[in-house]
């Protein structure tokens, strides 16, 4: 029987190199990600031969598509072994269209497949978020524009001034209510668990600063060898361009060595939908939950 276990800061051991070989685009395939939002979704994990399975807590039989090289129809049998006691159907969540093939093709008529827009991942090309080059960017070259007619500045996130992102996190969520809406409240908790462990996950972040303030600041890790990760992103609404600033700066500070940019997905905010469609994805990663019936 398989056995599951919350996450722990020392099980970047052995899933790191499982999802460094597997090498999905996915945000759910950062072991930063799945650590920074344990408290949130109860996350639990477990090894199983090459594979490494996480799941939500909140739901026995809810799984991410396993990362890790093997025999697939071995291992989904044993999470429909480990299901069965608990009078509930195996679903596998996060799927994307490659590995839906695969379970199509080992599985046929014995799986329901269906998707969720909520769960797409924003994908840009690096060079289109480093440069803003074109008529489709113009609008955020004005906002930047604008941005730099303050005294500002952008620096990396270190010992020295972390604790200034910390506070002015504290004022962001003030201005947006963070504490009467449950999505952001979640939010706030994966955002307080970024910087309690940022140099523990070996995390890289950026800030800017208008004067001695710090205005935004956002955070990020490698996804893998042709994509890297953006967790948080925040900027206080007082200085209008700060966000295509600090967007456009932490992509030049951290990931041009990489072909892509994801930005994970919209978690069904109509304003974030709005907003990351605005910098023009090269494509949405689709995801999609397979049920075992």
């Amino acid at each position: 029987m398989l056995k599951f276990k919350d996450i722990e800061l020392s099980d970047s051991e052995w899933i790191k190199p499982i999802l460094a070989e597997s090498g999905f685009n996915g945000s759910e395939y950062s072991f930063s990600s799945n650590f920074i939002w344990r408290k949130v979704y109860n996350t639990q994990v477990c090894k199983y031969k090459d594979f490494y399975i996480a799941k939500s807590g909140k739901d026995e039989c809810s799984f991410v598509f396993p990362a890790g090289k093997g025999d697939y129809k071995d291992l989904i049998n044993k999470l429909k072994e480990y299901c069965e006691p608990k009078g509930k159907p195996l679903v596998i969540h996060m799927v994307n269209k490659d590995n839906l093939k695969i379970l199509q093709e080992l599985f046929g008529d014995e799986i329901e497949v269906g998707t969720n827009r909520d769960d797409y991942d924003y994908v840009y090309n690096m060079t289109d978020l480093t440069t803003l080059r074109g008529k489709k960017y113009s609008s955020k070259r004005n906002h930047i524009n604008r941005f730099i007619e303050n005294n500002w500045s952008f620096e990396p996130i270190t010992e020295e001034n972390i604790e200034e992102c910390i506070e002015m996190n504290k004022k962001w969520c003030k201005q947006n209510d963070c504490y009467d809406d449950e999505s952001k409240r979640e939010e706030a908790c994966a955002v307080s668990q970024a910087f309690k462990h940022y140099f523990d996950l070996n995390m890289e972040g950026g800030l800017l600063r208008v004067d001695d303030e710090v205005v935004a600041f956002t955070i990020g890790d490698p996804l893998n060898e042709d994509t890297y990760l953006i967790h948080i992103e925040k900027a206080l609404s007082d200085y209008q361009g700060a966000y295509p600033t600090i967007n456009k700066e932490f992509a030049l500070y951290a990931a041009q060595d990489y072909k892509y940019i994801n930005r994970e997905d919209d978690a069904g905010s109509e304003g974030l939908r709005k907003a990351k469609l605005s910098y023009k994805p090269a494509f949405l990663l689709e995801k999609y939950w397979v049920k075992f019936i």
